[in-house]
Protein backbone atom coordinates (compact mmCIF):
# COMPACT_ATOMS: atom_id res chain seq x y z
CA UNK A 1 0.00 0.00 0.00
CA UNK A 2 -1.08 2.98 -0.34
CA UNK A 3 -1.20 2.18 -4.23
CA UNK A 4 -4.22 0.48 -5.01
CA UNK A 5 -3.70 -2.97 -6.91
CA UNK A 6 -5.19 -6.27 -6.29
CA UNK A 7 -1.79 -7.54 -5.20
CA UNK A 8 -1.15 -4.33 -2.42
CA UNK A 9 -5.17 -5.47 -1.13
CA UNK A 10 -4.47 -8.75 -1.38
CA UNK A 11 -0.97 -8.79 0.58
CA UNK A 12 -2.45 -5.91 2.84
CA UNK A 13 -4.69 -8.70 3.98
CA UNK A 14 -2.35 -11.17 4.98
CA UNK A 15 0.01 -8.65 6.21
CA UNK A 16 -2.83 -8.08 9.26
CA UNK A 17 -3.98 -11.41 9.92
CA UNK A 18 -0.21 -12.70 10.10
CA UNK A 19 -0.07 -9.62 12.62
CA UNK A 20 -3.59 -10.81 14.19
CA UNK A 21 -1.83 -14.29 14.79
CA UNK A 22 1.06 -12.87 16.50
CA UNK A 23 3.47 -13.04 13.85
CA UNK A 24 6.48 -10.18 13.90
CA UNK A 25 6.21 -8.89 9.95
CA UNK A 26 8.72 -6.88 8.27
CA UNK A 27 7.78 -5.57 4.71
CA UNK A 28 10.08 -4.75 1.63
CA UNK A 29 8.32 -3.49 -0.59
CA UNK A 30 8.75 -0.42 -3.56
CA UNK A 31 8.16 3.30 -2.35
CA UNK A 32 4.81 4.63 -4.02
CA UNK A 33 4.30 6.52 -7.46
CA UNK A 34 4.78 10.16 -7.14
CA UNK A 35 0.47 10.10 -7.40
CA UNK A 36 0.04 7.85 -4.57
CA UNK A 37 -0.81 9.08 -1.35
CA UNK A 38 1.97 10.07 1.10
CA UNK A 39 2.50 7.50 3.56
CA UNK A 40 3.54 8.31 7.03
CA UNK A 41 6.68 6.50 8.88
CA UNK A 42 5.92 2.57 9.36
CA UNK A 43 9.32 1.18 11.27
CA UNK A 44 8.33 -2.44 9.73
CA UNK A 45 7.90 -1.38 6.13
CA UNK A 46 11.13 -0.48 4.13
CA UNK A 47 10.18 0.32 0.91
CA UNK A 48 12.92 1.28 -1.96
CA UNK A 49 13.12 3.69 -4.94
CA UNK A 50 12.71 2.02 -7.63
CA UNK A 51 12.83 3.03 -11.90
CA UNK A 52 9.25 3.53 -13.32
CA UNK A 53 8.19 4.59 -16.58
CA UNK A 54 6.74 7.93 -17.66
CA UNK A 55 3.30 6.81 -16.35
CA UNK A 56 4.59 5.88 -12.80
CA UNK A 57 4.07 2.04 -13.22
CA UNK A 58 7.01 -0.26 -12.32
CA UNK A 59 6.69 -2.78 -14.95
CA UNK A 60 9.70 -4.11 -17.15
CA UNK A 61 12.62 -6.05 -16.78
CA UNK A 62 14.95 -3.30 -15.55
CA UNK A 63 12.52 -1.64 -12.86
CA UNK A 64 11.97 -5.31 -11.63
CA UNK A 65 15.68 -5.50 -11.04
CA UNK A 66 15.69 -2.06 -9.46
CA UNK A 67 13.67 -3.73 -6.72
CA UNK A 68 14.81 -6.63 -6.97
CA UNK A 69 18.27 -6.02 -5.99
CA UNK A 70 18.04 -3.71 -3.35
CA UNK A 71 15.62 -6.44 -1.73
CA UNK A 72 17.78 -9.26 -1.99
CA UNK A 73 20.34 -6.93 -0.15
CA UNK A 74 17.43 -5.88 2.85
CA UNK A 75 16.77 -9.57 3.45
CA UNK A 76 20.63 -10.72 3.41
CA UNK A 77 21.50 -7.56 6.28
CA UNK A 78 18.13 -8.04 8.04
CA UNK A 79 17.55 -10.21 10.77
CA UNK A 80 16.99 -13.63 9.90
CA UNK A 81 13.00 -15.09 9.21
CA UNK A 82 11.54 -17.82 10.09
CA UNK A 83 9.45 -18.20 6.84
CA UNK A 84 9.23 -15.05 3.88
CA UNK A 85 5.86 -14.43 1.78
CA UNK A 86 7.29 -13.29 -2.08
CA UNK A 87 5.08 -11.65 -4.83
CA UNK A 88 5.84 -12.26 -8.41
CA UNK A 89 7.17 -11.32 -10.47
CA UNK A 90 9.86 -14.45 -10.82
CA UNK A 91 12.92 -12.47 -11.22
CA UNK A 92 12.22 -11.17 -7.71
CA UNK A 93 11.64 -15.17 -6.65
CA UNK A 94 14.79 -16.14 -8.22
CA UNK A 95 16.83 -13.53 -6.47
CA UNK A 96 14.73 -14.29 -3.14
CA UNK A 97 15.35 -18.31 -3.32
CA UNK A 98 19.35 -17.49 -3.53
CA UNK A 99 18.56 -15.53 -0.41
CA UNK A 100 17.21 -18.08 1.57
CA UNK A 101 19.82 -20.70 0.33
CA UNK A 102 22.16 -18.53 1.87
CA UNK A 103 20.10 -17.70 5.11
CA UNK A 104 18.49 -21.30 5.35
CA UNK A 105 14.59 -19.95 5.88
CA UNK A 106 11.69 -20.94 3.87
CA UNK A 107 9.68 -18.91 1.66
CA UNK A 108 6.15 -19.37 0.11
CA UNK A 109 5.29 -18.03 -3.47
CA UNK A 110 2.48 -16.40 -4.24
CA UNK A 111 1.28 -17.25 -7.39
CA UNK A 112 -1.04 -14.80 -8.49
CA UNK A 113 -0.49 -15.88 -12.37
CA UNK A 114 1.59 -17.62 -14.36
CA UNK A 115 4.05 -15.04 -15.72
CA UNK A 116 5.63 -17.75 -18.48
CA UNK A 117 2.83 -18.86 -19.86
CA UNK A 118 2.01 -15.08 -20.41
CA UNK A 119 4.98 -14.04 -22.03
CA UNK A 120 4.58 -16.84 -24.33
CA UNK A 121 1.14 -16.06 -25.13
CA UNK A 122 1.99 -12.40 -25.96
CA UNK A 123 4.56 -12.87 -28.81
CA UNK A 124 7.58 -12.11 -26.52
CA UNK A 125 10.87 -13.51 -27.77
CA UNK A 126 11.46 -17.15 -27.29
CA UNK A 127 14.64 -16.22 -25.48
CA UNK A 128 12.79 -14.06 -23.14
CA UNK A 129 9.89 -16.86 -22.33
CA UNK A 130 12.52 -19.44 -21.86
CA UNK A 131 14.12 -16.95 -19.78
CA UNK A 132 11.11 -16.11 -17.55
CA UNK A 133 10.59 -20.14 -17.35
CA UNK A 134 13.54 -21.10 -16.35
CA UNK A 135 13.18 -18.08 -13.65
CA UNK A 136 9.91 -19.09 -12.42
CA UNK A 137 10.36 -22.73 -12.31
CA UNK A 138 13.74 -21.70 -10.19
CA UNK A 139 11.15 -19.71 -7.55
CA UNK A 140 8.33 -22.05 -7.49
CA UNK A 141 10.39 -25.50 -7.19
CA UNK A 142 12.76 -23.76 -4.54
CA UNK A 143 9.05 -22.96 -2.58
CA UNK A 144 8.26 -24.86 0.55
CA UNK A 145 4.55 -23.59 0.12
CA UNK A 146 2.98 -22.26 -2.99
CA UNK A 147 -0.10 -19.88 -2.80
CA UNK A 148 -2.43 -20.41 -6.09
CA UNK A 149 -5.46 -17.82 -6.56
CA UNK A 150 -7.30 -20.71 -8.35
CA UNK A 151 -7.15 -24.12 -9.82
CA UNK A 152 -5.75 -23.09 -12.79
CA UNK A 153 -3.06 -21.32 -11.57
CA UNK A 154 -2.26 -24.34 -9.10
CA UNK A 155 -2.12 -27.37 -12.39
CA UNK A 156 0.32 -24.71 -13.90
CA UNK A 157 2.29 -24.31 -10.73
CA UNK A 158 2.55 -27.81 -9.94
CA UNK A 159 4.03 -28.71 -13.36
CA UNK A 160 6.52 -26.36 -12.88
CA UNK A 161 8.06 -27.71 -9.65
CA UNK A 162 5.55 -26.51 -7.57
CA UNK A 163 4.60 -28.54 -4.23
CA UNK A 164 2.52 -27.92 -0.89
CA UNK A 165 -0.07 -26.10 -3.10
CA UNK A 166 -3.10 -23.97 -1.16
CA UNK A 167 -5.47 -22.63 -3.72
CA UNK A 168 -6.89 -19.48 -2.54
CA UNK A 169 -8.67 -17.39 -4.30
CA UNK A 170 -8.66 -13.83 -4.07
CA UNK A 171 -10.91 -11.41 -2.42
CA UNK A 172 -12.55 -7.73 -1.64
CA UNK A 173 -12.04 -6.12 1.42
CA UNK A 174 -15.56 -5.36 2.39
CA UNK A 175 -14.57 -2.91 4.51
CA UNK A 176 -13.23 -0.50 2.47
CA UNK A 177 -15.49 -1.48 -0.52
CA UNK A 178 -19.27 -2.05 -0.14
CA UNK A 179 -22.27 -0.10 -1.01
CA UNK A 180 -22.93 2.36 2.25
CA UNK A 181 -19.61 4.64 2.13
CA UNK A 182 -19.16 8.09 1.03
CA UNK A 183 -19.79 9.02 -2.78
CA UNK A 184 -18.27 11.62 -4.40
CA UNK A 185 -20.22 14.92 -5.00
CA UNK A 186 -21.53 16.27 -8.41
CA UNK A 187 -19.02 19.22 -8.09
CA UNK A 188 -16.06 16.59 -7.59
CA UNK A 189 -16.98 14.21 -10.58
CA UNK A 190 -17.41 17.61 -12.42
CA UNK A 191 -14.04 18.68 -12.06
CA UNK A 192 -12.93 15.48 -13.18
CA UNK A 193 -14.81 16.22 -16.16
CA UNK A 194 -17.41 13.12 -15.46
CA UNK A 195 -21.37 14.87 -15.60
CA UNK A 196 -23.24 11.76 -16.74
CA UNK A 197 -23.74 7.66 -15.35
CA UNK A 198 -20.87 6.63 -16.12
CA UNK A 199 -19.22 2.92 -16.19
CA UNK A 200 -15.96 2.14 -14.68
CA UNK A 201 -12.33 0.63 -15.35
CA UNK A 202 -10.34 0.59 -12.35
CA UNK A 203 -7.29 -1.01 -12.31
CA UNK A 204 -4.57 -2.21 -14.52
CA UNK A 205 -5.04 -2.04 -18.07
CA UNK A 206 -2.47 -3.90 -20.22
CA UNK A 207 -2.31 -6.08 -23.07
CA UNK A 208 -3.78 -9.11 -20.83
CA UNK A 209 -7.02 -7.23 -20.07
CA UNK A 210 -7.70 -5.79 -23.71
CA UNK A 211 -9.39 -3.19 -22.14
CA UNK A 212 -9.23 -1.00 -24.90
CA UNK A 213 -12.31 -3.32 -25.91
CA UNK A 214 -14.79 -0.80 -23.51
CA UNK A 215 -13.84 2.17 -25.95
CA UNK A 216 -14.55 0.44 -28.71
CA UNK A 217 -17.94 -0.62 -27.82
CA UNK A 218 -19.14 2.51 -26.17
CA UNK A 219 -20.00 4.34 -29.42
CA UNK A 220 -22.83 1.58 -29.43
CA UNK A 221 -23.67 2.41 -26.12
CA UNK A 222 -23.39 6.70 -27.41
CA UNK A 223 -26.13 5.97 -30.26
CA UNK A 224 -28.80 5.06 -27.73
CA UNK A 225 -27.44 6.63 -24.70
CA UNK A 226 -25.44 9.87 -25.44
CA UNK A 227 -25.74 11.15 -21.74
CA UNK A 228 -23.01 8.38 -20.55
CA UNK A 229 -19.20 8.03 -20.08
CA UNK A 230 -16.89 5.41 -18.97
CA UNK A 231 -13.98 6.60 -16.27
CA UNK A 232 -11.03 4.62 -16.35
CA UNK A 233 -8.86 5.01 -13.14
CA UNK A 234 -5.86 2.86 -14.74
CA UNK A 235 -2.02 2.83 -15.33
CA UNK A 236 -1.02 -0.01 -17.58
CA UNK A 237 0.67 -0.27 -21.33
CA UNK A 238 -2.39 0.00 -23.17
CA UNK A 239 -3.37 3.82 -21.32
CA UNK A 240 -1.74 5.77 -24.29
CA UNK A 241 -4.06 3.45 -26.47
CA UNK A 242 -7.09 4.36 -24.66
CA UNK A 243 -6.05 7.96 -24.36
CA UNK A 244 -6.07 7.84 -28.33
CA UNK A 245 -9.42 6.33 -28.70
CA UNK A 246 -11.26 8.04 -26.50
CA UNK A 247 -10.06 11.68 -28.45
CA UNK A 248 -10.85 9.84 -31.63
CA UNK A 249 -14.07 9.35 -30.36
CA UNK A 250 -15.15 12.67 -29.27
CA UNK A 251 -14.37 13.60 -32.43
CA UNK A 252 -16.64 11.09 -34.47
CA UNK A 253 -19.51 11.68 -32.01
CA UNK A 254 -19.05 15.25 -30.87
CA UNK A 255 -19.71 14.57 -27.39
CA UNK A 256 -17.46 15.83 -24.68
CA UNK A 257 -15.44 13.57 -22.68
CA UNK A 258 -16.99 10.73 -23.75
CA UNK A 259 -14.32 8.80 -21.71
CA UNK A 260 -12.27 10.30 -19.11
CA UNK A 261 -8.65 8.55 -18.09
CA UNK A 262 -7.86 9.84 -14.61
CA UNK A 263 -4.66 8.58 -12.32
CA UNK A 264 -5.10 5.48 -10.38
CA UNK A 265 -6.60 6.89 -6.81
CA UNK A 266 -5.95 5.76 -3.46
CA UNK A 267 -8.35 2.78 -2.05
CA UNK A 268 -10.68 5.22 -0.01
CA UNK A 269 -11.49 7.03 -3.40
CA UNK A 270 -11.60 4.29 -5.62
CA UNK A 271 -14.11 3.02 -3.44
CA UNK A 272 -16.40 6.36 -3.97
CA UNK A 273 -15.64 6.11 -7.42
CA UNK A 274 -17.43 2.41 -7.41
CA UNK A 275 -20.19 3.14 -5.60
CA UNK A 276 -21.23 5.76 -7.51
CA UNK A 277 -21.06 3.81 -11.23
CA UNK A 278 -23.60 2.33 -12.94
CA UNK A 279 -21.65 -0.67 -13.90
CA UNK A 280 -17.86 -1.99 -13.92
CA UNK A 281 -15.89 -2.95 -16.56
CA UNK A 282 -13.20 -5.87 -16.41
CA UNK A 283 -12.12 -8.05 -19.11
CA UNK A 284 -9.47 -10.69 -20.01
CA UNK A 285 -8.28 -11.27 -23.64
CA UNK A 286 -9.05 -15.23 -24.33
CA UNK A 287 -5.78 -17.57 -24.95
CA UNK A 288 -2.91 -15.12 -23.79
CA UNK A 289 -2.40 -17.39 -20.56
CA UNK A 290 -4.76 -15.67 -18.24
CA UNK A 291 -7.65 -17.15 -19.20
CA UNK A 292 -7.69 -18.65 -15.41
CA UNK A 293 -6.97 -15.23 -13.56
CA UNK A 294 -10.26 -14.50 -11.47
CA UNK A 295 -9.57 -10.30 -11.37
CA UNK A 296 -10.03 -8.48 -8.26
CA UNK A 297 -11.81 -5.86 -9.96
CA UNK A 298 -15.07 -7.72 -10.07
CA UNK A 299 -15.04 -8.25 -6.38
CA UNK A 300 -14.27 -4.48 -5.65
CA UNK A 301 -17.30 -3.97 -8.06
CA UNK A 302 -19.64 -6.42 -6.50
CA UNK A 303 -18.72 -5.65 -2.67
CA UNK A 304 -19.84 -1.82 -3.56
CA UNK A 305 -22.77 -2.53 -4.99
CA UNK A 306 -22.22 -2.48 -8.41
CA UNK A 307 -22.55 -4.91 -11.48
CA UNK A 308 -20.06 -5.99 -13.67
CA UNK A 309 -19.99 -6.40 -17.47
CA UNK A 310 -17.31 -8.80 -17.98
CA UNK A 311 -15.52 -9.18 -21.44
CA UNK A 312 -13.98 -12.33 -21.73
CA UNK A 313 -12.55 -15.43 -20.40
CA UNK A 314 -11.83 -16.63 -16.69
CA UNK A 315 -13.87 -18.16 -14.03
CA UNK A 316 -15.25 -15.39 -13.02
CA UNK A 317 -17.76 -15.96 -16.08
CA UNK A 318 -19.21 -18.75 -13.74
CA UNK A 319 -19.89 -16.12 -11.36
CA UNK A 320 -21.65 -13.50 -12.60
CA UNK A 321 -23.60 -16.22 -14.50
CA UNK A 322 -24.69 -18.24 -12.10
CA UNK A 323 -25.73 -15.41 -9.34
CA UNK A 324 -26.92 -12.99 -11.76
CA UNK A 325 -24.00 -10.10 -10.57
CA UNK A 326 -23.76 -8.71 -13.88
CA UNK A 327 -23.26 -9.55 -17.66
CA UNK A 328 -20.76 -11.76 -19.29
CA UNK A 329 -19.82 -10.65 -22.91
CA UNK A 330 -17.82 -12.74 -25.75
CA UNK A 331 -14.28 -10.52 -26.37
CA UNK A 332 -16.38 -8.86 -28.97
CA UNK A 333 -17.12 -4.95 -29.47
CA UNK A 334 -21.10 -5.95 -30.92
CA UNK A 335 -20.88 -8.27 -27.98
CA UNK A 336 -19.99 -6.04 -25.53
CA UNK A 337 -21.71 -2.90 -26.52
CA UNK A 338 -24.82 -5.20 -25.98
CA UNK A 339 -24.22 -5.77 -22.31
CA UNK A 340 -23.22 -2.67 -21.81
CA UNK A 341 -26.51 -1.40 -22.84
CA UNK A 342 -28.25 -4.12 -21.02
CA UNK A 343 -26.95 -2.50 -17.69
CA UNK A 344 -27.47 0.69 -18.59
CA UNK A 345 -31.24 0.63 -19.42
CA UNK A 346 -32.01 -1.59 -15.73
CA UNK A 347 -30.52 0.77 -13.15
CA UNK A 348 -29.84 -1.16 -10.11
CA UNK A 349 -31.81 -0.52 -7.01
CA UNK A 350 -31.01 -0.13 -3.66
CA UNK A 351 -31.64 -3.43 -2.90
CA UNK A 352 -30.13 -5.27 -5.60
CA UNK A 353 -26.84 -3.49 -5.24
CA UNK A 354 -26.89 -4.53 -1.27
CA UNK A 355 -27.91 -7.90 -2.93
CA UNK A 356 -24.41 -7.68 -4.78
CA UNK A 357 -22.25 -6.74 -1.50
CA UNK A 358 -24.17 -9.47 0.75
CA UNK A 359 -22.70 -12.11 -2.11
CA UNK A 360 -18.98 -11.25 -1.85
CA UNK A 361 -19.14 -10.72 1.87
CA UNK A 362 -20.65 -14.44 2.45
CA UNK A 363 -18.38 -15.98 -0.67
CA UNK A 364 -15.26 -13.52 -1.16
CA UNK A 365 -14.18 -11.86 1.49
CA UNK A 366 -10.57 -10.62 1.63
CA UNK A 367 -10.81 -10.76 5.53
CA UNK A 368 -11.26 -14.58 5.20
CA UNK A 369 -8.65 -15.26 2.43
CA UNK A 370 -6.05 -12.79 4.26
CA UNK A 371 -6.79 -15.57 7.32
CA UNK A 372 -6.82 -18.58 5.48
CA UNK A 373 -3.07 -17.45 3.42
CA UNK A 374 -1.80 -16.60 6.99
CA UNK A 375 -2.30 -19.59 8.57
CA UNK A 376 -0.52 -21.67 5.60
CA UNK A 377 2.33 -19.45 5.60
CA UNK A 378 2.67 -19.81 9.15
CA UNK A 379 2.36 -23.68 8.80
CA UNK A 380 5.09 -23.30 6.73
CA UNK A 381 7.37 -21.96 9.17
CA UNK A 382 6.71 -24.81 11.50
CA UNK A 383 6.89 -27.60 9.13
CA UNK A 384 10.39 -26.25 7.96
CA UNK A 385 10.93 -26.13 11.75
CA UNK A 386 10.00 -30.21 12.73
Amino acid sequence: MPEASAASFRLEAVEKALTAQGADVRVITSKPPSSAPTVSFEPNIVRVPVLRDKSDYLRGYLPYMSFDLQASFRALIGSKPDVALVEPPPTTGSFMRLVSLLRRFPYVWYAADVWSDASENTGAPNVVVRAVKMMESFAISGASGVVAVSDGVAKRVRELGGRNVLVQPNGADTELFNPSGRQLTTEELAVAGVKHPYFIYAGTASEWQGAEIFVEAFSKVLDQYPDTQIVFLARGSQVPRIEEQAASLATATGITNPVVVLEPVGPEEAAAWQRGAIGALVSIVPGLGYDFAYPTKVLTALASGTPVVYAGAGPATVDITNHQLGEVAEFSADKVASSMLKVRRSAATDAERERLAEWVQDHKSMSAMGEAVASFVLSCARSERS
